[in-house]
This record gives C-alpha cells, sequence and structure tokens, in this order.
C-alpha cells in the first residue's frame, strides 16, 4: 500500500457496502490535513455535457459521477495543458481544472477530443481523518494512477485493470462476489 497523496488511486474494496463508492475508483485530487477530495473515474451518468448547460449546448462528451458531494458542480480533468490554461497538475500529464471557457472554444474548434477531457458531476470528499479512518477499515486498496487508467475509454473496466496491475492476491478480487452471501 502507499502513502496518501495526490495523484494516487483509490480503489474500493471489492465487498464495501457504499453504493456511492461500490466497484469505484477515484483520482485523489488533493489530501491535507483538514480533508481531502477526487473524482470517481469509472462511472459514467445518462446525460452528456450539452444537456447540463445551456452554454454548452450540442456538445455531446459524456459526463461522470465525480461522486456524492455537490452533485450540482461541473469539474474537469484534462490532458492538455497547452490548450486549458489555469489548471492544477495532479499527475504527470493530467490537470484538474482551468479555463472553462476556453474548453467550451476548443471543443467547439475540435481542438479537444473526448481521450482529452473527462467531465464530473459532483465529487467525493473526505473531512479531516476521515479518508486514514477508511483507510483503516481497509475500504480503499491505494495504487499509483496513471493516464491511460484515468482515461480509459471502457470504464467499466477501470476496476478490475487496476486490481489485476496489482497482482497477486488482487489479481483474484476482481473475480470476488459484489455480495458473498448471494454465493
Amino acid at each position: 500500500m502507499i502513502d496518501i497523496a495526490p495523484g494516487i488511486l483509490l480503489i474500493s474494496d471489492p465487498f464495501l457496502k457504499d453504493p456511492n463508492f461500490r466497484r469505484t475508483v477515484i483520482l485523489l485530487c488533493e489530501h491535507r490535513q483538514e480533508g481531502s477530495f477526487g473524482f470517481v473515474v469509472n462511472k459514467t451518468q445518462d446525460q452528456e455535457l450539452g444537456d447540463l448547460m445551456t452554454n454548452a449546448e450540442g456538445i455531446r462528451f459524456p459526463v461522470f459521477d465525480g461522486g456524492p458531494v455537490q452533485k450540482d458542480t461541473l469539474h474537469f480533468l484534462h490532458t492538455a495543458p497547452a490548450l486549458i490554461g489555469g489548471g492544477i497538475e495532479v499527475i504527470d500529464g493530467i490537470y484538474w481544472g482551468g479555463d472553462f471557457e476556453e474548453v467550451l472554444t476548443r471543443i467547439r474548434n475540435k481542438q479537444l477530443r473526448k481521450k482529452d477531457i473527462r467531465f464530473f458531476l459532483g465529487y467525493s470528499g473526505w473531512g479531516e481523518g476521515q479518508l486514514a479512518g477508511e483507510m483503516k477499515e481497509k475500504s480503499w486498496i491505494t495504487r499509483e494512477a496513471s493516464q491511460p487508467l484515468i482515461f480509459q475509454t471502457q470504464t467499466d473496466a477501470i476496476w478490475k485493470e487496476s486490481l489485476q496491475d496489482l497482482g497477486g492476491e488482487y489479481r483474484q478480487m476482481i473475480h470476488y462476489p459484489i455480495d458473498p452471501q448471494l454465493n
């Protein structure tokens, strides 16, 4: 297990009961004493960006369920700092946020593609000491994030791939049922 820090993935334990986080992978973007936050990278919404905002009408980019906190906020991760100013680098090559009007212009001009940017409704957040407590309860498995995992086009495969890459006992976890009592 690696230390909790920005740029790690939090992979939910196969038996985690919280429906908000069942079989999820979260990119941790910030971790401080007063709290932490990140985005679920493997749960898509039924809506697209153009469905959510009038100034994004017609833009057919997918939107992900970033987590259960502030579901009325929109966030984004991207790999295009040369095209989008103001982002904060989370890991090498992945940036959080930036100039949203610039994003819309770049999408309309076809300078940004779906593989360059991910939009999230809401986020996943933890108060002071909360994430550390969940780590002690073994709710999360950690590993370093990578651009190929975060921007994987088959989002339903991210949880399995994240564990499989760790090998050993983690590789076996991908075969565990969601509820072992149903076996």
